[in-house]
C-alpha cells in the first residue's frame, strides 16, 4: 500500500464529518489490504468512540428532518447502513413533523390549491418529502383546503 495508512485515511475522513460504519467501510475498502484489516480498524474506531452509528444517525436525522419527513429520513438512514433499532430510537425526537411540512409547503406554494390538479401536485410534493398522509391532510386543511377525497390512496 502506498501513501496514507488505512488508519490515517479513516481519521482524515472522520475529522471532516460523521460516517456510519457501512459508509466508512465503503470509502476505505479500496485502500485496505484485506477485509480483516478493515474490520479490525472499524472495530477499534468504534471502541474508541471515534466512529458511532448512533451519533451519525442523530446528526444526520437532525439535519435532514429540517426539510424531510420521518419516513424519508428513516429510509435514507437505512440506505446508509444504520440499523432499525437506532432509527426507531430517533423516531419521535426532534421537531413536530406538521411544522416542518407546513414550512416546506409554504416555501414551495404559499397558497391553497385552486384546483384538484394543483392540490394533487401539492400532495405529491409533500409525499415525496416523506410526510405521512395525515400530516399532508393537516397541512392542506390548515391552508383552508377541505378534504374532497383526493387523499384516498395515502395512508392516513
Amino acid at each position: 500500500m502506498t501513501g496514507k495508512s488505512l488508519r490515517a485515511r479513516a481519521l482524515d475522513l472522520l475529522s471532516r464529518r460523521e460516517y456510519s460504519r457501512v459508509e466508512l467501510a465503503r470509502k476505505l475498502a479500496p485502500h485496505a489490504d484485506s477485509t480483516e484489516e478493515l474490520d479490525a480498524l472499524l472495530a477499534e474506531l468504534a471502541e474508541r468512540g471515534w466512529q458511532s452509528d448512533s451519533r451519525f444517525a442523530e446528526q444526520f436525522a437532525h439535519v435532514r428532518s429540517q426539510k424531510y419527513g420521518a419516513r424519508r429520513v428513516a429510509q435514507e438512514l437505512r440506505m446508509k447502513g444504520v440499523d432499525d433499532a437506532t432509527i426507531h430510537e430517533l423516531a419521535g425526537s426532534g421537531e413536530d413533523e406538521f411544522t416542518i411540512a407546513r414550512a416546506q409547503w409554504q416555501k414551495k406554494f404559499g397558497q391553497k390549491a385552486d384546483s384538484p390538479q394543483e392540490k394533487a401536485k401539492q400532495m405529491r410534493f409533500l409525499a415525496a418529502r416523506g410526510f405521512s398522509g395525515g400530516v399532508i391532510r393537516r397541512v392542506l386543511e390548515a391552508a383552508g383546503d377541505d378534504d374532497d377525497g383526493v387523499l384516498d390512496g395515502f395512508d392516513v
